[in-house]
């Protein structure tokens, strides 16, 4: 097998012991708690309010358990990350420091795992940033200096909030250009949602706020990037967008048009607003062919806003161009079926939109598989 056919995870979630350690002790979310159902222990994670919590358990920190789960789906690699809601809950020395040691605990997670071949290991990683209010710039900076000196961590995972003020604070503008300079992934995850009270009073589990709640959180947060001017500051930072850019590839032209009319911001971009998301990259993390090929023709799209484009609105977009920003993942340890089974359906259903988009060629669907992710962590050469 080619390391272009190779199938590579990108969205797969760890919470390292440490981690879970700190979230066993609390005892108001987030947190892990232990209680007893049918006479077992049974503990729960509860990381949002009005939260009744899921099962968690070894498949949640154990690498073994993750290894398992990559062989029985055929997944030759993964990228992992701590999972939401990191460190926004801790005060600002406490983070500084759980975020240094986590970075080194996800390092040897990742050193310790099998390798693929003599130099390429089956799990890298995401590091985290203390991203907390009250934290200063100059940590930020010496996280970032850590995580790119580490060998197997190829980015970061990063929430909305920023160091309170949400992601377009300006405060930011050192981060970003010290990821943009040493190349580092930006993995943009939700965690918040949008506000409880807009779910009503039924019990509908997590369906609103996971299927809607937490791409909208996604949308909104990349519009308020776009807006800011973040990518016009720095074009060579790489983010990377959780379950395929949330609702963002479908209001895009919307944005574009309110922009336009809008006289606060209808000069303040370089760039016309569509054009912006031809330079993010998504997850694959859509379930269904007709999404992920649309995601694809927005994102191929963009060449007609490039400066000086002479493409019409009305031309055809060439779907398989798009595919070129596209990464499978699973967001594995979470939506696991409700019954035994020897595979995950959130997994096949992942794999079969893949394989079923129309316009996306053999080559173009290996690359979503795994060949755009080697080439974006850098991996393809190894």
């Amino acid at each position: 097998m080619t390391l272009a056919a190779r199938l590579v995870d990108i969205h797969s979630h760890v919470y390292l012991p440490r981690y879970a350690a700190l979230l066993r002790a609390r005892t108001t979310v987030p947190r892990i708690l232990t209680s007893s159902r049918d006479g077992k222990p049974d503990d729960r994670l509860l990381i949002l309010d009005r939260d009744t919590g899921r099962p968690v358990g070894p498949q949640y920190w154990d690498r073994d358990e993750k290894i398992k789960f990559m062989d029985r789906h055929g997944i030759d690699l993964t990228v992992v990350s701590s999972a939401n809601p990191w460190l926004d809950f801790l005060p600002a020395s406490e983070a500084q420091t759980l975020a240094s040691q986590l970075n080194e605990d996800l390092e040897q997670y990742c050193a310790d795992s099998p390798s693929l071949s003599p130099s390429l290991k089956r799990i890298y990683g995401f590091g985290m940033l203390p991203l907390v209010p009250e934290i200063s710039i100059a940590a930020l900076l010496e996280a970032i200096d850590q995580i790119s000196k580490l060998s197997y961590l190829k980015g970061i995972i990063m929430g909305t909030r920023g160091i309170g003020k949400g992601l377009d604070d300006e405060a930011l503008d050192p981060v970003w250009a010290a990821l943009e300079k040493t190349g580092l992934v930006v993995f943009l995850h939700p965690h918040y949602g949008v506000n409880s009270e807009e779910w009503g009073e039924k019990n509908n589990g997590h369906v609103l706020p996971l299927a809607l709640g937490f791409p909208f959180e996604t949308t909104i947060a990349t519009t308020r990037l776009i807006l800011a001017g973040v990518f016009d500051r720095f074009p060579s930072l790489r983010l990377l967008l959780a379950h395929s850019g949330g609702a963002l590839p479908q209001l895009s032209s919307r944005l574009a048009s309110c922009i336009d009319h809008d006289p606060v911001v209808a000069s303040r971009l370089e760039h016309d607003a569509r054009w912006y998301l031809g330079k993010l990259y998504y997850d694959a993390i859509a379930y269904g062919p007709e999404e992920l090929g649309f995601v694809s023709d927005v994102i191929a799209r963009s060449q007609r806003y490039e400066p000086g484009s002479s493409i019409p609105t009305n031309a055809p977009v060439d779907r398989a161009l798009g595919s070129k920003r596209m990464l499978f993942g699973t967001d594995h340890p979470f939506f696991p079926p409700l019954q035994s089974t020897e595979k995950w359906q959130s997994v096949v259903d992942n794999l079969q939109a893949i394989d079923a988009v129309s316009g996306w060629g053999q080559a173009e669907k290996d690359n979503v598989h795994g060949g755009n992710a080697l080439s974006l962590f850098n991996l393809i050469q190894l």
